[in-house]
């Protein structure tokens, strides 16, 4: 078969991402003679039957209402212009290309396709080659993307050279030191020259011979500070500090120690940062403050015992937690870089069994406002890695079904040196899920999820070298890809507890890939390489042995269960194979080719090379600096200075890319208020449990201060910690049951004793802090390579917090009501502005009593830019003002522990400093503010950069009113209908959505469609088929649909209900079986364009028919939006009224339906626009703060002309009680009920 080629181009009006690109170009480059861009994308097919292609050309590659489709070659135009086409690099994972040949086979039933995708841009105007490139390296990054040939290839099969063997370093055992030093530098390896020298003596002593490469390369992986913590395994030998306070600490540290080990052992036990950053927890255990803690040789993740309500049982439950960084890989390709840093911090409870069900994400950049000519050579803008690295985070976590609870961005000239990316999760797990046990000889090892490929080679050893021009150039293949569906379906097969009891042990694949993730399990392994399934041939041993190719996980199971637990896999569609087995010899050992590649001593490996030594000096921090920038200034001015700091600036239009609510568990949303725009201190969300009703939630909170750290790290340390609890508190969680994990990050410190002084003295702080708190730090990660040439990060010691609470207890942050009195609660501080520990613990448990008796309406924690901070950011979520009883000093004056409280009742003993106000203003000290503008300027700071307000157009949008006299019932009465819940790669609220029916009476069968080969397909086309026979109910749930690939939503389900045998069986159910459907933001992407709404059929669409595209903002949107109810003519809205507004969640990135007038009018007419999107007085608008999407007349959701199919954006689903607790409204909507109703009445 030879390749067929063929391009798709947005229609105008529709071009949302043209239209973009040409303004950043314009406005970031300075490309002024830039007149248009015109995006084609191309897609080339290989192996594919040529009816096939036709047919996927207008369902797969475009959609005919918004797209215009070229064969072979597209016009070219007459006016001047470039062109520029780019693919991604050979060996990285396509998602769009992966997509499109799944939806095709999904289509038609076949095996799939070959496709291969390039986006080629049409640069209109008259370009000089200067400007050419300067676009060319604006859109092209060497790390993962490539120009590509306009050339069409003769075929898109893959011819590699396939190697035989891997190389003996011949001579390796007899090298001299200049010898070894060669060979360092030239295999680029992460290890120093005393750890080569150490490998040589091993394989000269004990092994006797020389080593292979792939050994080189496992052992150069095991050894890196990304996986055995180099740096903070090293033995300090000698500490020298300068600073009273520091050398107190440390004599506590002293005294530590010899409590914990005894006297004896801890003077023979090396001082290391480990033992430091780990002290703490083990002090506090040996003083029983740990009883909760989860103890195991195989956790990745910090772990703690809790109780559960289950519809008023207590369950015992494991809560587990991590944190993650990416910083190198993020810096390099922001987009994957960011992606998989979440992907990562994911597979580490799920290892431990856990669903991980929420994510925080805190981020360090440069001033992403810095002109693009201001960018230092070999390096991306800061504004191209914080948008594109806010892409790749949010898409990965949005298309895995994982709510983002808060997402902050923290400002700082030193992260241009490296950018920091953490990701923090939260999982749980039933404690009866989870068995561990050694493995034995015997025990077999699956590996799961994903092939392996060539992406991330070297990404454990590249994150653990700082860099500079020269190395960036080469670090391509450390970049690892996600593939968010993939482990979706692992997370799937990890939450029955059926299939976790098999697992002995389990290990994700991070870094290191097979060597470490396998390797780990066991002391004695021998695994087979060439069982290893791969994405293309040609991969060697060694880039088998070290891929760090993503979503992957390694579980032991008995060998016994081996069957039962593969096919386990197979029904979530989920790729599971064999590669090794537990041996008796301690020794890892690795096959390939028939060959023994790699065979190490487990001793050997252990023991994390070299012993390595350093002596600290800890500096006393310097003088502090003048912080009278705003001298001279009036109160106002102040506000709207220190209001508009990028450190204090709204971060909505950040945080809005975001899924917060999936998973139906989110009880504070990241913005508060009927605004939505007091931010949040916490994330708060209520255990997953599967079946039932929870009022028990987790807490978590992070805290830290790059500039008190820069300057003082033992006081940014402590502070860090003191003020993530602080939130913790503030939130409705206890100082009791509260557990830190840190998040170290500095520049890469190599023998300066002066550099090594920094992570030391916060260690030290946080091991105050913990130790006088009582909250133990019980896991961290550190990230030790913070340098770009002579530029390092700033000290970084990041405290995340997690605790439990009760939904019902829980308080948020925004001013609830005018006529409330302001109280302000506050520790006594030392002389250097640390608060006084004893008060500390006396104001937190001030805080939990009076928020435990109900007394607390609204409570913020303050920080950064203290009080005046706190006020405006509680008065912006309802427009509520505040008006100060007394004179009020050192407002913006960083402030920690300390909190603002609205309470309508007296608080005894505590000041109070005002009221709330109607007006929506600040009176402070004498002068009244317009919160109006201080709002404005807070709000622009950052809009260049994420923008969230756009231009409405000023219309007058029809408010729609259909109130149905009667509505219809199904002729048979069943007590509890079935629902099909159909499960696609890409859907990721099933469980959303069965619960939502389950509560409603209905009975909710969720099936896998599977698609790994032709065969697979047609079984789940005749399960499905069987399926709907049995069923009153087909709900297609919301998701991405195979991650909105390629080019359009709903693109997999659309495909598979178009097969002739599952569109007869819907149609059945809907014309003679009186059968209801819904579809919910990707299911409602998929009846539209089956046709099922607004014509009731599935139909052949054209460019007449109605369809839903790009929000006009042109990124995805989250958050909470109201909806009236236009129409109750449907039977989903049997138990509403004409008028009543919902408080609904909303998630996606096409949700902009658009319909011909003439459509719109019949539909109204008919009472087919059910619902639509309205502002804060009930009145339907384009206005984007409420129409997110900017739908044609403010509609939200059809249905079909009986009513009978429903499709709407909004997720009525993501609701139960208690949940959205920080923003007003009703939140119920009842259309579950009413189909429930339909069947019953």
């Amino acid at each position: 078969m030879s390749v067929l080629r063929c391009y798709s181009q947005k229609k105008t009006g529709f071009d949302v991402e043209a239209q973009g690109l040409l303004g950043a170009l314009r406005d970031q480059l300075g490309i002024r003679g830039l007149e248009s861009v015109v995006i084609l994308n191309r897609y080339d097919a290989d192996q594919i039957d040529p009816a096939i292609y036709e047919q996927a050309k207008g369902i797969v590659f475009s959609e005919p209402q918004v797209d215009a489709v070229y064969d072979e070659t597209f016009p070219v135009p007459e006016y001047p212009h470039r062109i520029l086409a780019v693919e991604a690099l050979p060996g990285q994972f396509d998602q769009r290309a992966d997509s499109a040949a799944q939806c095709i086979q999904l289509m038609a039933g076949v095996d799939r396709p070959l496709i291969a995708y390039a986006k080629v841009y049409l640069l209109g105007g008259r370009l000089t080659e200067e400007e050419l490139d300067k676009i060319r390296r604006y859109l092209i990054n060497p790390v993962e993307s490539r120009e590509a040939s306009m050339d069409k290839p003769a075929t898109l099969v893959r011819t590699h050279e396939a190697p035989d063997h891997v190389a003996v370093i011949q001579g390796f055992t007899t090298l001299d030191e200049p010898g070894l030093a060669g060979l360092l530098s030239q295999l680029g390896l992460a290890m120093d020259l005393d750890d080569l020298k150490f490998l040589q003596a091993y394989f000269r002593d004990e092994e006797k011979r020389d080593p292979t490469i792939t050994e080189v390369r496992v052992v150069d992986t095991y050894w890196s500070d990304h996986c055995r913590h180099t740096t903070f395994s090293t033995h300090i030998d000698r500490v020298e500090i300068l600073d009273p306070a520091v050398d107190s600490a440390y004599r506590r540290y002293l005294t530590a120690r010899a409590e914990v080990y005894g006297p004896e052992k801890a003077a023979a036990r090396p001082q290391t940062l480990m033992d430091l950053a780990t002290i703490g927890a083990k002090a506090l255990k040996k003083k029983g403050l740990l009883k909760d803690l989860d103890e195991s040789e195989e956790i990745n993740a910090c772990s703690v015992k809790i109780k559960v309500d289950v519809d008023g049982e207590e369950q015992d439950w494991l809560l587990q937690f991590k944190n993650e960084t990416h910083n190198h890989p993020t810096e390099i390709e922001p987009f994957g870089g960011a992606a998989t840093c979440l992907g990562g911090a994911i597979r580490d409870p799920l290892s431990g069994r856990a669903y991980i069900y929420q994510a925080m994400r805190v981020t360090g950049a440069g001033d992403p406002l810095t002109p693009f000519e201001q960018t230092i050579q070999g390096k991306l803008p800061q504004k191209k890695i914080v948008t594109t690295a806010a892409a790749g985070y949010s898409s990965y976590g949005n298309q895995i079904g994982l709510a983002t609870g808060q997402v902050s961005e923290v400002y700082h000239p030193g992260y241009v040196a490296k950018r920091m990316e953490v990701g923090a999760v939260i999982g749980a797990v039933p404690a009866d899920h989870v068995v561990r046990e050694e493995p034995q000889p015997g025990d077999v090892i699956i590996l799961l999820g994903g092939k392996t490929g060539r992406d991330g080679c070297g990404g454990a050893t590249g994150s653990s070298k700082s860099h500079n021009v020269q190395s960036l150039s080469s670090c391509g293949a450390e970049v690892q890809k996600g593939n968010p569906p993939e482990e979706r379906k692992i997370q799937r097969l990890f939450r029955d507890g059926e299939v976790t009891r098999m697992i002995k042990r389990c290990n994700d694949f991070g870094a290191g890939g097979v060597s470490v993730a396998i390797g780990e399990l066991a002391d004695g392994l021998e695994i087979n390489l060439d069982l290893v399934p791969k994405k293309y041939d040609g991969l060697d041993g060694t880039e088998l042995a070290i891929s760090e190719s993503q979503e992957r996980m390694a579980v032991v199971v008995a060998k016994e269960d081996a069957d039962k637990f593969l096919a386990a896999a197979d029904k979530e569609n989920l790729m599971a194979t064999v590669v090794a087995s537990v041996t008796e010899s301690p020794r890892l050992v690795m096959n390939w080719r028939g060959k023994k590649i790699v065979d190490l001593s487990r001793e050997f490996l252990s023991s994390n090379g070299a012993t390595k030594h350093t002596k600290v000096i800890a500096k006393a921090p310097e003088g502090k600096k003048c912080c009278c920038g705003n001298k001279g200034l009036s109160m106002k001015e102040k506000f709207e200075k220190i209001m508009a700091d990028l450190n204090v600036c709204s971060q909505r239009g950040l945080s809005d890319r975001f899924d917060s609510t999936i998973g139906a568990g989110t009880v504070v949303m990241p913005y508060g208020g009927k605004t939505q725009l007091t931010p949040s201190q916490a994330m708060v969300a209520k255990i997953p449990v599967l079946h039932g009703e929870t009022n028990t939630c987790s807490v978590m909170a992070w805290g830290f201060n790059p500039y008190i750290s820069d300057e003082n790290q033992f006081k940014g340390a402590q502070l860090a910690v003191i003020e993530s609890v602080a939130k913790i508190i503030a939130s409705g969680g206890s100082r009791e049951k509260c557990w830190l994990s840190f998040q170290e990050y500095f520049e890469k410190i190599g023998a300066d004793p002066v550099k090594w002084g920094k992570p030391f003295q916060s260690l030290l702080g946080g091991l105050k802090a913990q130790l006088e708190l009582g909250c133990a730090a019980i896991g961290g990660k550190d990230s030790m390579s913070g340098s770009f040439e002579d530029i390092h990060v700033p000290p970084t010691l990041i405290s995340f917090a997690v605790s439990t609470a009760k939904a019902q207890k829980v308080v948020t942050d925004e001013f609830k009501a005018a006529g409330d009195k302001v109280y302000y609660l506050a520790p006594e501080y030392d002389e250097n502005g640390l608060p006084v520990y004893e008060s500390v613990r006396a104001v937190f448990d001030k805080m939990e009593s009076l928020i435990d008796a109900g007394k607390v309406k609204a409570v913020y924690t303050l920080g950064m830019k203290g009080l005046g901070e706190a006020l405006c950011k509680m008065a912006f979520g309802n427009r509520i003002g505040f008006e100060a009883s007394e004179q009020l000093h050192h407002v913006f004056k960083p402030v920690y522990v300390a909190f603002v409280i609205e309470a309508d009742g007296e608080l005894t003993g505590i000041p109070c400093i005002g009221e709330t106000a109607a007006d929506y203003t600040l009176t402070i000290n004498g002068e009244t503010i317009d919160l109006n503008d201080i709002q404005q300027r807070w709000e622009a700071t950052l809009e260049p950069v994420y923008p969230r307000i756009t231009k409405a157009p000023q219309i007058v949008v029809p408010t729609y009113n259909y109130e149905a006299s009667e509505h219809a019932h199904a002729a048979a009465k069943i007590a509890q209908p079935r629902v099909l819940i159909p499960v696609f790669p890409g859907t990721n609220c099933e469980y959303d959505t069965a619960r939502a029916f389950e509560r409603a009476g209905a009975k909710a069968d969720i099936v896998v469609i599977r698609n790994k080969n032709a065969d697979q397909i047609r079984e789940s086309v005749e399960l499905v088929k069987g399926m709907i026979e049995k069923t009153q109910i087909i709900a297609i749930p919301g998701g991405f649909s195979g991650g909105d690939e390629p080019e359009g939503s709903a693109k997999f389900i659309v495909s598979f209900f178009r097969n002739p045998q599952i569109t007869e069986a819907v149609m059945e159910l809907l014309k003679n079986r009186d059968g209801l459907m819904c579809g919910i933001c990707n299911g409602f992407q998929a009846l539209v364009k089956l046709g099922l709404v607004p014509y009731g059929e599935i139909v052949e669409t054209d460019a007449s028919c109605p369809t839903l595209t790009y929000n006009l903002i042109g990124r995805h949107q989250s958050g909470l939006v109201r909806t009236r109810v236009a129409s109750n003519k449907s039977p989903w809205l049997m138990q509403t009224k004409v008028g009543d507004i919902h408080t609904i969640a909303i998630s996606h990135g096409e949700g902009r339906f658009v319909a011909s007038e003439e459509l719109v009018k019949k539909m109204a007419e008919n009472g087919q626009i059910a619902t639509q999107y309205v502002d804060l007085a009930g009145n339907p608008t384009e206005d984007y703060r409420f129409n997110p999407n900017g739908s044609v007349d403010a509609i939200e959701g059809i249905t079909s002309p009986d009513g009978r199919v429903f499709g709407k954006m909004g997720h009525t689903e993501r609701y139960t009680a208690g949940l959205f607790a920080n923003v007003p409204g009703e939140k119920k909507q009842p259309i579950f009920d009413g189909a429930v109703s339909y069947f019953k009445d």
